[in-house]
């Protein structure tokens, strides 16, 4: 299993090989590998990955050792739902087999299959999103949901690239996203390589240019949609209410994979990080040793904040919601 070690961007691009589940959940602990669709696409393979390294003999035992791997996978990130749908895809299809061998078989092939929808899926919420674009539009976006947060193409920078492929000329204002840079890191790079035009700003800037009429919409990904809210990356609740005010357009642009409507915001757990996130940068300390610190990883946006979902099936409005 080989993955691109997102902590090195963007000043290597260095593939890792994966070849434990302890070895995964450090990867996706660590950030090597981020975003919601590429964490349900690791998800599943780390199940196929347990079911080729465990030595069981027979089924049963087999079926208890991806149990535990499930487990400990899913709660490496608890926020990201796509990580817990993608072991439990790929885990409900090798337990109905009943050999060792059908077993691995099984869970190789969800996989593979779950990394071959992700493409389809962007492309179709890459096609549905850039009818929303304009010619010459300027688009916020924060975190990175691109190709580098899927297995290709992206989901809010597969709207951006789906309207430039349709001959658009888009400019993307890509905000930093602190503590871990992803934006600046991942999302900036992307689009560099691409072509596609991109200024890199703080997120506290947004408002600013809102209020210029530099920005004409805002896309960003998620990690969860329940009920009431959208789980982003944190940050992601600021722009959207500052999008509202200066009546800026605000979408999130997800795969129905993303949706948890059987939940409200109050059951969700919100992952707090290392405060060092936010004390150090690149080894040197920037506040005082022992100082209290506040590092969730996402916060949630209400959904009347939200003027569209962008899926494969189409574009929501809230409260209009898709059927899953």
């Amino acid at each position: 299993m080989w993955l691109i070690d997102q902590t090195r961007l963007p000043g290597e691009l260095v593939p890792i090989q994966i070849s434990s589940i302890i070895q995964l959940v450090e990867a996706i602990k660590t950030l090597r590998v981020r975003g919601a669709p590429a964490l349900g696409v690791a998800g599943a393979y780390g199940i196929a990955l347990a079911a080729e390294l465990s030595r069981a003999h027979n089924p049963f035992d087999l079926i208890s050792e991806l149990e535990v791997a499930a487990e400990m996978i899913k709660s490496s990130r608890p926020t990201a739902v796509n990580l817990s749908w993608g072991v439990d895809r790929a885990l409900q299809a090798a337990v109905r087999l009943e050999t060792v061998e059908g077993i691995r078989e099984a869970a190789l092939r969800e996989a593979e299959e779950i990394a071959e929808e992700d493409i389809r899926i962007n492309k179709a919420i890459g096609k549905n999103g850039a009818k929303l674009l304009e010619d010459g539009d300027s688009v916020l976006t924060h975190c990175n949901a691109g190709r580098l947060a899927c297995v290709a193409w992206g989901t809010a920078l597969g709207v951006v690239r789906s309207a430039v492929e349709a001959g658009k000329e888009i400019h993307v204002y890509a905000c930093e996203t602190r503590p871990l840079n992803q934006g600046s890191r991942l999302t900036a790079w992307e689009l560099a390589q691409d072509g596609i035009p991109v200024t890199l700003i703080c997120e506290s800037m947004s408002g600013s240019l809102m209020r210029k009429g530099r920005i004409d919409k805002a896309i960003v990904g998620a990690d969860r949609i329940t009920k009431d809210v959208v789980f982003n990356k944190i940050g992601t609740y600021n722009h959207a209410v500052l999008a509202k005010y200066h009546k800026v357009p605000f979408y999130v642009a997800v795969p129905l994979s993303t949706f948890d409507l059987r939940h409200e915001e109050a059951d969700i757990l919100i992952e707090e990080r290392d405060p060092d996130e936010i004390c150090t940068i690149s080894g040197t300390r920037l506040a005082p040793h022992g100082i209290d610190v506040y590092n969730p990883a996402f916060d949630a946006t209400p959904l009347q904040l939200v003027t569209g979902l962008i899926t494969e099936k189409g574009v929501f409005r809230p409260p209009l919601m898709p059927r899953i």
